[in-house]
């Protein structure tokens, strides 16, 4: 395929590339791809006239928000359309309806509608409105931006000042991945390429468990896989109290730690029958700079690993001192920066190859990841900030591979910690996830 120079509006980088074969490997499955979703659950209907401006004064000041993602030779490109695509869109509930069928029915078509990668935009946002609930749902390709981008999407439309929304834009440097990589000489970026191979020879020792019965998704290859969530949220009591026992078991800085080996014996007292020898879990290293307000473009990660045999499992401290140890060799060792160079060379893979080689254990079928796990933290986007309402709660959404099949995803707002279940049915059922949440939510608590 050939493009006019004009027509490219910037290349992906070597983390784009990541998460694009990842959006490869979910639409093998037959589901729809690498989306990542924000909600705000609002306490009424809002001034929708500001939320078009905004939205639109966005897409301006971010064009990558209108493009194409298209493959010139073994790269991919954000190009210019022909005609400009719609990103707001306006859901309302029928007279008749009662709202809250609607809103999950609404939710549910955004997230699983199937699209061919070239045609889907980059972001859409969605106002869900009835008697009953108004939501706010923002559905983003990860190729385009990591969740803390679209944090800051969020933040740019709940801002007032239009002068403060003028400072939000585009980083005035090439991507923090490509920066980062080139402060390392040659010799020091071999050095890093071996580290990450051998850390995850390490991991592939063990064979990862997936608590989940795969064969239903053989057993339903007829029928359509179709992504579901469960959202549940603490008290404002409850959320101290996990603070409270994140901090005595793994310290301040530790707490996705104590999310991920909450689930992880969760999940092990849930189906102990489960073949595997540990629970390996990925989650993001953040190599953006903590004030910077750039929510483009791209993805400023880099991959980790949280991995804790099964006999450490059943025992709860030794596997907080387990988790945080790994967590402070691999820092140490800078396995954080060492995964840059296999995602630089791994851009030049096709997607298929490169997925592969995310996806499952080296030399293996075996996939690699018992779950997926992601946590943005506390939000600090004000109550009052949406144009004309108040935001009540939040919650996220993301699509995942199968197997694992299961995605957690946390975070605290108005002082209320938000738990998100991602789950592909059939393969997993609502009932199965209510229930992991009960334990869940006996091992946060203690």
């Amino acid at each position: 395929m050939s493009k006019n120079k004009q027509e490219i509006i910037e290349p992906l980088n070597f983390a784009d590339s990541f998460t694009l074969a990842m959006d490869e490997e979910i639409r093998k499955d037959g589901l729809p791809g690498s989306y990542g979703c924000f909600a705000l659950e609002l306490d009424d209907r809002p001034d929708i006239e500001t939320l078009q401006h905004r939205i639109a004064e966005f897409s301006q000041k971010f064009p990558v928000s209108l493009a194409s993602l298209q493959q010139i030779g073994r790269h991919f490109y954000w190009c210019k359309r022909d005609n400009l695509p719609q990103l707001f869109f306006n859901h309302i509930c029928p007279e008749n309806d009662e709202g809250l069928d609607f809103q999950q029915h609404t939710i549910n078509q955004i997230i699983n509608r199937k699209e061919k990668r070239e045609s889907i935009t980059p972001i859409e946002f969605h106002l869900i409105t009835s008697s009953a609930k108004n939501t706010f749902f923002m559905r983003w390709i990860h190729p385009f931006c990591d969740a803390r981008g679209a944090d800051l999407i969020l933040q740019f439309l709940c801002t007032k000042d239009e002068n403060k929304r003028q400072q939000f834009g585009l980083p005035k440097t090439e991507p923090l991945v490509n920066i980062q990589l080139a402060k390392y000489h040659w010799w020091q970026k071999i050095i890093l390429f071996f580290k990450a191979k051998i850390y995850i020879a390490k991991l592939d020792k063990l064979k990862s468990i997936q608590s989940f019965d795969q064969n239903k998704k053989k057993e339903s290859a007829s029928r359509n896989l179709h992504l579901n969530f469960d959202v549940q949220r603490l008290t404002e009591s409850e959320t101290q109290q996990v603070i409270k026992q994140a901090k005595k078991a793994v310290g301040l800085t530790g707490t996705s730690l104590y999310y991920i080996g909450c689930l992880m014996r969760a999940l092990e007292k849930m189906y102990p029958e489960a073949e595997g020898d540990a629970y390996c879990t990925p989650y993001a290293f953040n190599i953006r700079k903590q004030r910077a307000i750039t929510p483009m473009t791209g993805n400023h990660v880099s991959a980790l690993f949280a991995q804790a045999p099964r006999e450490i499992i059943k025992d709860r401290n030794k596997l907080f001192t387990h988790l945080k140890q790994q967590n402070t060799g691999v820092i140490r060792q800078q396995l954080d920066y060492a995964f840059l160079p296999l995602m630089w060379a791994g851009s030049w893979l096709s997607l298929k190859e490169y997925g592969k080689i995310l996806r499952l254990s080296n030399g293996t079928d075996n996939e690699r990841s018992s779950f997926w796990f992601s946590d943005v933290g506390k939000l600090d986007i004000p109550a009052q900030s949406f144009p004309g309402t108040e935001i009540n709660t939040v919650f996220h959404v993301c699509q995942v591979t199968t197997p694992p099949t299961l995605a957690f995803l946390s975070c605290i707002y108005n002082n209320r910690l938000t738990l998100s279940y991602n789950f592909i049915e059939p393969i997993i059922s609502l009932e199965q996830i209510e229930t992991l949440h009960q334990l869940v939510l006996l091992e946060l608590l203690d």
